[in-house]
C-alpha cells in the first residue's frame, strides 16, 4: 500500500497505488475480454467460433492473453496473499491468489501436459478443460474494485484542501514606517499588523486595530448573517470581509489559526475511524486454511487408495476443491449489495460514498443536526412586517426596502427581496448612510428614514417602546428585529429569520419513530435555538458551538456507546462530520462539507436520514443473505469435490462441473443483489 502524507497540502500529486491500479486494469481489461469470448463461445451451441479457431488454438490462445492478466495485473494480489501467508493474517487477498492462482496453473499443466489427465475429463477432441476465462475475469474485477475504492479514498481528502484553499495565499502587511506590500501567508508572524480590504478573506487569526466591518464567518458559525467587527473584536482566518476595510493584528499564525485545526480535526478524525472488518475477512482466517488443508488430504487420501491412475485422480480431484472453493461468490457478496443499494439510494437523493457509510448507518441510534441549513434553508427571509397605527404593511415596507438597496448587507437583501416579492415599486434613496454595526439613514421623496437596530434607536433617542413586546415576541422565535424610523418617528418594524424547512417536522417525527434519538447543535445563541427546538419538539438542544465543541459532543456521545450520525451543511460542520460514525451532508449546503460526509442527501431533506436508513438495513439483509449463500454453497461443494460420493454412487466432480458450480453461486448472489432495485425508500 502507498503511504499517505500525515500532514495535509493544498496540492497533492496523484496517488501513485491509484495510478498503478489503473493502469493495471485497463491492460487486464483489454486481454481479459477476448479471453471471455473464446471461453464462452465453446457452450453456445454451434460454436461460431469453432470453424475459425481450433480448440487447440483456442485454448493456446487463452494461454498467451490471460498471462500477462494473471502474471502481471494479479501480481500485486499474489504479493498481498504471500504477506497474508507470512504475517498469519490470512484476508481475501488469500483467497484470490489461492483461487486464481489455482485455476491458471491448472489450465496451464492442461494446455502443456494434457496426457497427464485421465481420460474421464478429456474432452472429444483430446483437449482438457481450462479456466483461463476465470482467472483472468477476477483478477480484473479486484482491479476494478481496488480503483474505485482508491479514487473514493482519494476523495476524502479534497475536504482538507478545500478547507485549506480558503486561506489566502497572500497577506498585505503594513510595515512599521506605513508601507503596505503583499507577502507571502507563510511569512506572517505573529504580531504583524495586515490591512484587510472589501471582499478579501481574513489571512489569519487578529484583532481588529482601526476601522470597521461586516465579516462573513458562516464557515465557523454556519450562520448567513454577517457579523460586525469594530475596533478591539477578533477575526478569524479564512471568513470573508465585507464592504469595509480595517487593521488588524496577527495572533495566530498558520496550523494555530481556528482553519488550521479545522484541517487538522477533520484530518485525524478522517484517519482514526477503523475499518470495519468485513465478515468475508473475518471467516477468511479460518476459510482458506480449512480449504487448503481439505484439498491437501484429498489430493493424499486419492493418491493412496483412489483408482488407477492414482496420481491424475488425486491430482484433478484437489484441484477441484481449490476451483469451487474458489472466492467468486463470497467477494461479490459484499460490493454487489452495496454497488446495487448505493445505485437505489442516488435514485432516491442519497449519495453514499463508501460501503462502510452503509454498513454503519444501520446501527445508527444518535442524529445530530445543525440548525443553519439542515433544520433551516439557511437563507435570511423577510418574515414578519409590523406598522403602528397609521402606516400599513406595504407603505412600510416600501419604505424601508427603498432605503436598503443602498446597502450590500445580508438583512437589506432580504428586505429587499421581500418587497419585491410583493409587487412594491421602489424609490431609489438620496443622501443614504451605512452606519456599520447598527443601519442605515437616508432620505427618500424627501422624508429622513433610518432601518436599525435597537441600538442605533437608543443611541438616537427614538422611543420603540410601543413595539417592545412584540418584537421581543418575535425575537423569541428566533428572529431578527430591525425598526424602521420616518421622520424621527417609530414607523414599525422587520422580522428577519431564518425560515424552518418544510419537510423537517415530518423527517423528526420519522426518526423518532424509528428509535433514533435526534440532538440540534447550533452556533446560533440559545435564545434562538430554543425557539427552534420548541417549534420542532427537539428536547436536547447545544447553542453557541464551535467546530470543536461539535467534534467533543460527539466524542462523549460515542464513549457512552451510542452510534452518531451528524448532519450538517456548512464547513464548520467538517470536523463533526468526520468525528461522527457517519456524516450526513444536505446537498444544499457546502462542497466541503459535501467532500467530509459519508452520506450526502442531494435534495437537501431531513427525511432522507430515515431512506438512509432503511436503505442501510436493506442492504446489509442482502448481503447476510450473499454471505449465506456463499458459505452454503463451499460447505456442500467442496465435500463432493473432494470425492464423498464416489464410494457411495461414483460421482467424481471434475474441475470443469466444479467450475459451472462456482459460476452458479456467483450468479446467485448477483441475482439476489439486484432484487435491492427495487426496494422502497
Amino acid at each position: 500500500m502507498a503511504l499517505e502524507p500525515l500532514e495535509p497540502a493544498a496540492e497533492e500529486p496523484t496517488n501513485p497505488e491509484l495510478r498503478d491500479m489503473a493502469r493495471r486494469f485497463r491492460l487486464s481489461l483489454v486481454f481479459a475480454i477476448p479471453v471471455l469470448v473464446l471461453a464462452m463461445s465453446e457452450m453456445v451451441p454451434g460454436n461460431p467460433l469453432g470453424h475459425v479457431i481450433s480448440g487447440r488454438l483456442s485454448m493456446w490462445l487463452q494461454l498467451v492473453l490471460s498471462t500477462p492478466v494473471v502474471l502481471w495485473g494479479g501480481r500485486p494480489f499474489f504479493q498481498r496473499g504471500w504477506q497474508s501467508v507470512v504475517g498469519r493474517r490470512l484476508s481475501m487477498f488469500t483467497l484470490i491468489a489461492i483461487g486464481t492462482g489455482t485455476a491458471y496453473g491448472y489450465s496451464v499443466l492442461a494446455v502443456l501436459a494434457p496426457g497427464l489427465f485421465p481420460a474421464s475429463v478429456v474432452g472429444p477432441h483430446g483437449t482438457v478443460p481450462v479456466y483461463f476465462e476465470a482467472a483472468a475475469i477476477i483478477i480484473t474485477l479486484v482491479l476494478l474494485g481496488q480503483v474505485l475504492e482508491l479514487r473514493a479514498r482519494s476523495r476524502t481528502s479534497e475536504a482538507i484542501k478545500a478547507l485549506l484553499n480558503l486561506a489566502p495565499k497572500t497577506a498585505r502587511r503594513v510595515e512599521a514606517d506605513g508601507r503596505e506590500m503583499d507577502v507571502l501567508l507563510a511569512e506572517v508572524r505573529v504580531g504583524d499588523r495586515l490591512r484587510v480590504r472589501p471582499g478579501e478573506h481574513i489571512p489569519t487569526d487578529g484583532v481588529v486595530g482601526e476601522g470597521t466591518s461586516s465579516v462573513d464567518e458562516a464557515m465557523i458559525t454556519g450562520e448567513p448573517i454577517p457579523v460586525e467587527k469594530t475596533p478591539g473584536a477578533k477575526v478569524t482566518g479564512g471568513t470573508v470581509n465585507g464592504t469595509g476595510s480595517f487593521m488588524m493584528e496577527a495572533t495566530r499564525v498558520g496550523q494555530a489559526t481556528l482553519l488550521g485545526q479545522i484541517v487538522r480535526l477533520v484530518g485525524e478524525a478522517q484517519r482514526s475511524r477503523a475499518p470495519i472488518q468485513r465478515v468475508a475477512d473475518v471467516v477468511s482466517g479460518w476459510f482458506v486454511p480449512a480449504v487448503v488443508v481439505i484439498a491437501v488430504a484429498t489430493f493424499v487420501i486419492w493418491n493412496l487408495v483412489g483408482p488407477q491412475p492414482r496420481l491424475a485422480h488425486a491430482f484433478i480431484s484437489a484441484i477441484a476443491v481449490l476451483i469451487i472453493a474458489c472466492p467468486c461468490a463470497l467477494g461479490l457478496a459484499t460490493p454487489m449489495s452495496i454497488m446495487v443499494s448505493v445505485g437505489r439510494g442516488a435514485q432516491a437523493g442519497i449519495l453514499v460514498k463508501n460501503g462502510e457509510a452503509m454498513e454503519v448507518m444501520e446501527r445508527v441510534d444518535t442524529v445530530i443536526v445543525d440548525k443553519t441549513g439542515t433544520l433551516t434553508e439557511g437563507k435570511p427571509r423577510l418574515l414578519t412586517v409590523v406598522p403602528v397605527s397609521g402606516w400599513n404593511e406595504s407603505d412600510l415596507l416600501r419604505a424601508a426596502a427603498g432605503l436598503e438597496r443602498g446597502s450590500e448587507h445580508p438583512l437589506a437583501a432580504a428586505i429587499v427581496e421581500g418587497a419585491t416579492s410583493r409587487g412594491l415599486t421602489l424609490a431609489s434613496p438620496q443622501a443614504f448612510q451605512s452606519l456599520t454595526g447598527q443601519g442605515v439613514s437616508g432620505t427618500i421623496d424627501g422624508r429622513a428614514i433610518v432601518v436599525g437596530g435597537q441600538k442605533l434607536m437608543e443611541d438616537r433617542g427614538i422611543a420603540v417602546e410601543a413595539l417592545a413586546d412584540r418584537a421581543e415576541a418575535v425575537r423569541q422565535d428566533g428572529h431578527t428585529v430591525v425598526f424602521v424610523i420616518v421622520d424621527r418617528q417609530l414607523a414599525g418594524f422587520l422580522g428577519i429569520g431564518d425560515r424552518i424547512k418544510a419537510s423537517t417536522p415530518e423527517a423528526l417525527e420519522i426518526l423518532r419513530q424509528a428509535g433514533v434519538q435526534v440532538v440540534m447543535v447550533t452556533g446560533d445563541g440559545r435564545t434562538t435555538a430554543e425557539a427552534v427546538a420548541r417549534q420542532l419538539g427537539v428536547k436536547d438542544v447545544h447553542a453557541d458551538m464551535l467546530p470543536e465543541q461539535k467534534g467533543l459532543l460527539i466524542k462523549r456521545l460515542q464513549a457512552e456507546g451510542r452510534v452518531v450520525a451528524m448532519a450538517g451543511d456548512g464547513i464548520n460542520d467538517a470536523p463533526a462530520l468526520a468525528q461522527a460514525n457517519v456524516g450526513i451532508a444536505m446537498g444544499t449546503g457546502t462542497d466541503i462539507a459535501m467532500d467530509s460526509a459519508d452520506i450526502t442527501l442531494v435534495k437537501g431533506d431531513l427525511r432522507g436520514i430515515a431512506r438512509a436508513k432503511r436503505l442501510s438495513h436493506a442492504a446489509m439483509r442482502n448481503i447476510r443473505q450473499n454471505l449465506f449463500f456463499a458459505f452454503i454453497y463451499n460447505a456442500l461443494g467442496v465435500p463432493v469435490a473432494a470425492g464423498v460420493l464416489y464410494p457411495l454412487c461414483g460421482v467424481l466432480l471434475s474441475p470443469m462441473l466444479a467450475g459451472a458450480a462456482m459460476t452458479f453461486s456467483s450468479v446467485s448472489v448477483i441475482g439476489n443483489a439486484l432484487r435491492l432495485r427495487r426496494i422502497e425508500l
